[in-house]
């Protein structure tokens, strides 16, 4: 039919052509296919006929008016319409060839149904993915909401599990709080127990003191009663009830004649005292004047063995037999044999020969010479400590030995203090030879110059302390030389006129790790000094004693610094320019510091000394010479841990600002109040009250002292070790049989001017080691005469004249 249509008569196209049958067929054939009717020829005949009906309208109108819509949907439904989309050309069109140029090769339309079908897989596939990605997307939200669902599960779980163990933990709270309670309340009343029973027998003690010191003030006391207060169990044997290491820890205390007499006792203190490890260290220094060679070549065999640190000091009775058993101590590290005026060079060479363990050797004041030199420059292997103060026989042949020879290049620690015949050259032979020293010593060197220390130091490259004290010679060069590339820790300076501020400025940038700072009656120092030093960090111990150029600017430079807080002690004695605006600094900044010291500090007021009594730390307090009175007495009250105290020449001390210092001082141990001339018997029973623990006493040059106090103090403090009455004119024999029942731990008594105790009653006197004593009427300067009347100066004698 096609062919047929292409080869039709051209009158024939034109007819069909039109008369747009194409379009007409076009319209009808696509109404037919979209709408499907039951009856497709009925469905025809109905459009044609609209078709007919819309023509015959047309013909009525004019040529130009007449124009006949026709298009390919023209029959289908509105509903349908939205659907569709139109072809570009027609296939009619095609088969009637009436556009050739519009009408479409099947070609291409293939190539279109090739790409309608590609264009619409990749839609699928595209919505395929999408899908997937959705599913996807789906079950991951699902996990997720099922990983929240079981997470508030396990919370609303953990949540239950939690609420009930609260409820059990507060009821094992409330069960723990009932029985802490208990426990708590059963230890109450353990306690006050124990504290009732310690209350009732510190009542009994204090009221037994009391009933004691009343009858010593009625009278009631003859010389020969009693003196001593026994305390409850004081006859029993403890030491045989102890365990065996406390035992040993008491028996350690003791010295070479307490061991030897504690073995005598009975079997159990004779197997104490003679443990080997209580022989370690032996101390023969206490014996010195009584024991004898053998004894000691004795003892020394039994326990050679053993025998670690041996002190010999004084003792001038050492012969041969000695130092042959010294050379069988084959352990011995530490040999003390200080003022031994028997030693010889023979001697020293045996021990040092014998004992090559040998560490730590003091010759001090001894008479050995280069031979003893010798020997240790060839056995003194492992020598570290040695100490040749003012030991003057040796020459600079003796130095020279140490230098050139195997021994003492190891030590550490060297003592040349008062060995004035050293020359330069014997200082240099000390640098070559003994090139590791870190802690040096030279001690009243009046021939030491600037050049012996820099022949020596120019070799120590470890030193870390060095310590001149009078050698006045050595300026500011000899420091420059010592602290250059060192590590100075350690400075010692005394009564020397040349150092100046330059020395601590060198000491402030090329010393950062310096510790302690000793410079003392150095009076070219100023407040420069210490300004320079308020850069170190680390200063724990800072002396400036007897520089009286130093103020408050100084001190307060120094406080401002880093180490204020670290400082433990701080001597200003005799710095006459500070005042009360240094205490105040020293309260604010320093809280460590345990030891001060401010003696003939002459412009401190009892204002200032009171704030002192706010610092917890302090143990040891020296305020000699002040203007300290009641007040600043009334403001330590409140540090009950001051251990050492002196009140030396305070003339405005009196009895009642001491008895309110007493009132707490329950651990107070050291007490100085020399020269106190208000000082009575009223504060001396407050202090043998009170301070039971004392252990050395100092009233020496208080005329008001009677043997009352002196009853007082032997009733109740026992532990006096050290006693110093000299000066007390009022004192008489009485006091010394108070003092051997009451004091039996009395070992130094100092008896000067003691005008009324006469020379047979000191003679009886056996149980004190160390006794000081003359009746000669008190000197001048005391004050006071032998009655205790004060001396009229000359000054006041013209004082009263001019009144009268």
């Amino acid at each position: 039919m096609v062919v047929f249509l292409q080869f039709a008569d051209p009158v024939l196209k034109h007819y069909v052509k039109s008369h747009s049958l194409p379009q007409i067929y076009e319209a009808l054939l696509i109404g037919l296919f979209v709408q499907c009717p039951d009856d497709p020829l009925l469905y025809l005949e109905e459009k044609i006929k609209e078709l007919q009906n819309q023509m015959k309208n047309q013909s009525l109108l004019s040529v130009n008016e007449r124009h006949l819509e026709l298009s390919w949907d023209m029959f289908i439904d509105e509903e349908f319409k939205q659907r569709m989309t139109k072809m570009i050309g027609s296939y009619l069109s095609y088969l009637f060839e009436l556009e050739s140029g519009e009408v479409l090769a099947p070609e291409l339309f293939e190539k279109a149904y090739f790409f309608r079908s590609n264009t619409l897989l990749r839609k699928c596939f595209c919505g395929w993915k999408s899908y997937i990605r959705n599913v996807r997307r789906y079950r991951m939200k699902m996990q997720q909401y099922i990983l929240k669902a079981e997470n508030f599960y396990k919370m609303n779980k953990l949540k239950v599990i939690f609420d009930t163990w609260m409820k059990w933990v507060q009821f094992q709270k409330r069960r723990h709080f009932l029985a802490v309670k208990h426990l708590q309340h059963v230890n109450d009343q353990i306690l006050l127990k124990i504290i009732l029973k310690e209350w009732s027998t510190l009542a009994k003690d204090s009221r037994s003191t009391r009933e004691y010191f009343e009858r010593l003030e009625r009278g009631e006391l003859d010389d020969e009663s009693e003196t001593h207060l026994a305390t409850v169990g004081e006859m029993q044997d403890i030491i045989s009830l102890i365990p065996w290491p406390a035992a040993l820890r008491v028996f350690s205390y003791l010295g070479v004649r307490e061991l030897v007499r504690c073995a005598q006792v009975c079997q159990f203190w004779k197997v104490v005292a003679q443990t080997t490890s209580l022989w370690n260290k032996i101390n023969f220094f206490p014996v010195r004047k009584r024991i004898q060679d053998n004894d000691i070549a004795n003892i020394l065999r039994i326990y050679r063995t053993f025998v670690i640190h041996l002190n010999l000091r004084g003792c001038n009775n050492v012969g041969w037999a000695t130092f042959k058993t010294i050379g069988d101590c084959r352990n011995l590290q530490d040999l003390n044999l200080t003022q031994c005026t028997s030693l010889t060079d023979e001697l020293v060479s045996t021990v040092v020969e014998m004992c090559t363990s040998l560490l730590y050797l003091n010759l001090a004041y001894t008479a050995i010479s280069d031979g003893t030199l010798r020997s240790l420059s060839k056995f003194g292997l492992n020598l570290q400590y040695l100490s040749l103060a003012y030991s003057k026989m040796f020459t600079n042949k003796g130095l020279n030995y140490l230098a050139t020879g195997k021994g003492c290049h190891k030590l550490v620690y060297l003592d040349i203090s008062g060995c004035t015949q050293i020359s330069v050259r014997g200082f240099k032979s000390f640098g070559i030879g003994c090139n590791e020293i870190q802690h040096l010593v030279i001690n009243d060197m009046a021939t030491l110059t600037n050049s012996c220390i820099s022949a020596m130091v120019s070799y120590y490259y470890n030193l870390t302390t060095i310590s001149f004290l009078a050698s006045p010679h050595i300026s500011d060069a000899a420091f420059k030389a010592l602290v250059h590339g060192k590590r100075i820790s350690k400075i010692k300076i005394e009564d020397n006129q040349h150092i100046s501020d330059a020395s601590f400025k060198i000491f402030s940038k090329t010393c950062p790790n310096l510790n302690h700072i000793y410079v003392s009656d150095c009076p070219r120092i100023t407040d420069y000094s210490l300004k320079s030093l308020s850069t170190l960090k680390n200063v724990v111990v800072l002396n400036f004693s007897d520089c009286i150029r130093i103020t408050d600017s100084g001190v307060r430079s120094f406080l401002d610094g880093p180490s204020a807080s670290k400082i433990r002690e701080l001597n200003l004695s005799n710095c006459i320019l500070i005042s009360d605006l240094t205490l105040l600094k020293v309260v604010q900044r320093c809280q460590s510091l345990t030891h001060l010291r401010l003696r003939y500090c002459g412009r401190l007021t009892d204002s200032g000394i009171e704030w002192l009594g706010n610092m917890p730390t302090l143990i040891t307090i020296d305020l000699t010479g002040t203007n300290i009175q009641e007040q600043g007495l009334g403001g330590f009250a409140h540090n009950n841990k001051i251990k050492e105290f002196i009140l030396t020449d305070c003339s405005g001390v009196t009895d009642i600002g001491l008895q309110k210092f007493y009132s707490k001082m329950t651990n107070l141990e050291y007490l100085e109040l020399s020269h106190c001339l208000l000082l009575s018997d009223m504060s001396t029973k407050t202090l043998a009250f009170c301070c039971r623990r004392l252990t050395s006493l100092n009233i020496a040059g208080c005329p008001k002292i009677t043997d009352l106090s002196i009853q007082y103090l032997a009733g109740v403090c026992h532990y006096i070790y050290f006693l110093d009455i000299s000066g007390c004119v009022n004192l008489t024999d009485s006091i010394l049989l108070f003092l051997k029942k009451g004091c039996k731990k009395l070992r130094i008594l100092k008896m000067l001017y003691c005008t009324n105790i006469t020379k047979e009653a000191v003679k009886a006197i056996t149980n004190i080691q160390y006794l000081e004593y003359n009746d000669e009427n008190p000197p001048v300067w005391f004050g006071y005469d032998n009655k205790g009347n004060k001396l009229v100066t000359s000054k006041e004698e013209e004082e009263k004249t001019e009144e009268a």
